[in-house]
């Protein structure tokens, strides 16, 4: 669910230099805010305060619960937002479809014009937005950052694919008849997003979903509210000043009752869920029961095959980028490593020897690769992980402990020894553990990969070409992304990006992705004197 980017960032001077992980709490009193505190005064700079409203649909508002958000390091509040009530959540989706009246007749370029300028908003505010997600997710500031600059990049691609979308003409086998396929836009994309990309993921959406002609509803994680309401605060202001609808985007806090409404709602033409594979399949089901659309973006189990004709120059620190970055919580990282047994005891040294040397703790400073995880509940995740892989067979090689220091600090873990199809092997933990496998054959490799239930991101190491066709091929990986020589993160928003199995099967950002924003409908359309009709029929 990320590009792979490369960022020169100075420390941002106003930024404190701790970064701690969120969780909700009961609201915290006013004079115990960061955002009340001098050194945090550049959140109001993205128009935050104390209590901030929940639900947008072209006025703010917010009359639900009153949730605090927190961060990692000593789980201090640095706001409070007002959520959306199931009466407020009525209210956004009928603004919205009202909205897409009138956003539909507007030409898709120009639709396109509107996301440009979402994109160049987004860039005046990225180290200030990019220092929100950093404060409120965890991640480190750099990667913060390149979250925003993708939800940019996207608004760029979108601008040109405004002009470009569009169905063929086909030839008719009927005399004086054309035969075309026209797209149109679904109506409302209903897009409920996860913790650990806060802003991208929606941008994905959103910018194809909006030159595409669709109206938008936001529901971010319930542990990243802020970031929610910042990021809506750049992109309404945009619509505002254009005076087009502000519920074009509309943005509903909540939790799983704003999230169970979304996917039983028939006006919400199409679903698009990012998250956990238990949670994703119950959005599905609900969405399905109506025969409504869906677009799930859910787990993966994602490994790296690494051969014995591998540059390990290559291997080393592709692996453990892909493993420690984002403290293993993103979708793509890599969590199974196969090694060929001809080079297993050398890989796992190296990449021991590099994790030791992993820079460890203030994600705002230029030099931290790692920061903490999201919330107490995964370090707990974490711990209960390691002992189940001790107890299957594993051994601790490197990491395996809570840090001895404030907030949600775990060290990036190996484990070796344990079989390829040891239970805890196959179980997605959103966390830095890294399973690493012993294997002999190109076929028994190949076959480790796709013998879990997810399918989302694969990668092999090697300088055999035919094996590389192998695996790109129909008896190789049968995941969604599909890599050679680069490991399982970093992809690119040029290509689609989504899974197979138990990751959803959907499709988000490049390439033709832009399908699942459109319904088609192929079109006859007869232009001569006469009537034919189908299989020969004559009526006289």
């Amino acid at each position: 669910m990320q590009r792979t980017l490369v960022l020169t960032v100075g420390r941002h001077i106003a930024l404190r230099k701790k970064v701690y992980s969120l969780s909700f709490r009961p609201a915290a009193a006013m004079s115990t805010l960061l955002i009340n505190q001098p050194k945090y005064a550049w959140l109001k700079e993205l128009g935050l305060k104390e209590d901030n409203d929940g639900v947008y649909n072209g006025t703010w508002g917010g009359k639900g619960e009153v949730v605090t958000s927190y961060c990692p390091a000593n789980n201090e509040p640095i706001a409070r937002v007002r959520q959306a009530t199931l009466a407020e959540y009525e209210e956004t989706v009928k603004k919205a479809t009202e909205a897409w009246k009138v956003w539909a007749d507007i030409p898709a370029p120009k639709r396109g014009e509107i996301v440009r300028q979402i994109g160049d908003a987004l860039r005046q505010k990225i180290k200030v937005l990019g220092s929100l997600v950093s404060l409120e997710m965890g991640k480190i500031y750099v990667e913060g950052v390149g979250e925003v600059q993708e939800y940019v990049d996207v608004c760029d691609y979108a601008v040109g694919l405004s002009r470009m979308i569009g169905g063929p003409v086909l030839p008719s086998e009927r005399p004086g008849h054309a035969l075309i396929e026209q797209w149109n836009p679904v109506g409302m994309v209903g897009i409920i997003t996860a913790f650990n990309f806060p802003v991208a993921v929606y941008g994905w959406n959103n910018a194809i979903a909006l030159i595409c002609g669709n109206v938008c509803l936001w529901k971010g994680a319930p542990t990243t509210p802020l970031t929610s309401v910042a990021v809506t605060k750049i992109v309404a202001e945009v619509l505002e000043k254009n005076n087009l609808p502000g519920a074009i985007c509309s943005m509903t806090c909540g939790g799983a009752d704003i999230g169970t409404a979304m996917a039983k709602d028939e006006r919400v033409n199409l679903v698009s869920f990012t998250g956990s594979t238990n949670v994703g399949k119950m959005v599905s089901m609900m969405v399905q029961e109506r025969f409504g659309r869906q677009l799930l973006e859910l787990g993966g189990n994602n490994a790296i095959i690494v051969f014995e004709d591998a540059d390990l120059n290559l291997v080393v620190p592709g692996a453990v980028f892909a493993a420690v970055g984002t403290a293993g919580q993103r979708c793509t990282t890599t969590r199974r490593l196969m090694l060929h047994d001809s080079v297993h005891d050398e890989v796992v040294e190296r990449i021991a020897k590099a994790y030791k040397q992993v820079r460890i703790g203030d994600p705002w400073d230029p030099s931290t690769l790692y920061g903490p995880l999201h919330t107490k509940q995964a370090v707990d995740q974490y711990l209960a992980a390691i002992e189940q892989a001790k107890q299957q067979g594993g051994t601790v090689v490197c990491g395996g402990k809570v840090m001895d220091r404030p907030g949600n600090y775990v060290e990036p873990t190996i484990i070796t020894g344990l079989a390829h199809d040891a239970p805890i092997v196959h179980t997605e933990t959103f966390v830095p553990i890294l399973y690493v496998l012993k294997f002999k054959t190109e076929e028994e490799a190949f076959a480790w990969n796709n013998e879990v239930k997810q399918g989302l991101s694969s990668s092999i190491f090697t300088k055999d070409m035919g094996r590389v066709f192998r695996w790109l091929g129909p008896k190789g990986s049968d995941c969604g992304i599909v890599n050679v020589n680069i490991p399982t993160s970093g992809a690119e928003i040029g290509g689609a990006f989504g899974g197979e199995k138990h990751t959803g099967g959907g499709r988000e950002s490049g390439s033709d992705s832009w399908k699942q924003y459109m319904r088609r409908s192929t079109c006859t359309i007869n232009y001569s004197k006469d009537l034919p009709l189908a299989q020969g029929i004559k009526f006289e």
